[in-house]
């Protein structure tokens, strides 16, 4: 797991509720458990400020980091797909865009993560429009046409526009790779583990799951197969970021409060 792709999810899953800032002792303790070193988060801080994600700031306990406005509104976006907050439903349109130009593949890898899949290197569509889409356009100096495109009677259904911009076969095959990896891992805890364990195994566990943000485009259930696997895969881990929550989030405010005395964890689960 990456230092910069970890404090996204630390910040997203569990600062962001908690004033959006935390000092960077506190960042330190909280990545130590999946096996991250410090010097790693320092410099992925570092990183963050540079990019616009992170803010510096003083605070009471010594040096710490607070998102941006840029930041949080992408994790905001982010836990409404992670969780399946937002809506569900399809009106049968596509949001289609027409560029003029090839994107480089940071640029597609934007749209992807926006909900977007290629029918060519020109044309991309989406069951929804994303409200980012065209900043995100813009920034890539490519120039775009957009439109919502529904089906004439006699064309091609609406599941072969699908099956030609995402590759539903892979991503169901990644969902069930999902449950078989994860479920060791949470299964491993236990009434009898530790709030350190039970915050290191959701962690891993969430931090799998945000990848699916960058593969699967959230279809609604029209535009799916039967027996679609993300829905198992879904349910899994409902179930488990649940049940793991009051202990991960134990271990959080252990750690916050430490960072701000300079003192250590405890480790103690009494």
């Amino acid at each position: 797991m990456q230092a910069r792709s970890a404090l996204f999810d630390l910040y997203g899953d569990y600062l962001r509720a908690r004033g959006s800032r935390a000092p960077v002792a506190a960042l330190v303790r909280l990545l130590a458990p999946l096996d991250i070193a410090a010097p790693a988060v320092r410099t992925a801080v570092s990183r963050m400020v540079r990019q616009g994600w992170l803010h510096p700031l003083r605070l009471a306990s010594g040096p710490g980091y607070l998102l941006t406005p840029k930041a949080a509104r992408r994790l905001d976006e982010a836990a409404t797909r992670v969780y399946r907050t937002g809506r569900g439903g399809w009106d049968g349109r596509f949001d289609m865009i027409l560029l003029s130009g090839s994107l480089a593949r940071r640029d597609a890898a934007r749209l992807a993560y926006l909900g977007y899949g290629p029918l060519n290197e020109l044309v991309w569509v989406a069951p929804r429009a994303s409200e980012e889409i065209d900043a995100v356009l813009t920034e890539a100096g490519t120039g775009f046409e957009r439109f919502s495109a529904s089906h004439a009677a006699g064309s091609p259904g609406a599941l072969e526009v699908v099956g030609r911009a995402w590759n539903l076969e892979r991503i169901g095959q990644s969902y069930e790779d999902f449950v078989t990896s994860l479920r060791p891992v949470v299964k491993a805890v236990t009434p009898r583990s530790s709030d350190e364990e039970a915050y290191a195994a959701r962690f891993r566990l969430v931090h799998a799951w945000r990848s699916f943000l960058f593969q699967d485009p959230q279809l609604p259930a029209a535009l799916l197969p039967p027996r679609w696997p993300g829905t198992t895969a879904a349910g899994f881990f409902d179930k488990h970021a649940t049940r793991l929550r009051p202990a991960a989030d134990r271990y959080v405010e252990r750690c916050l409060q430490a960072a701000t005395r300079g003192g250590r964890v405890g480790f103690s689960d009494t």
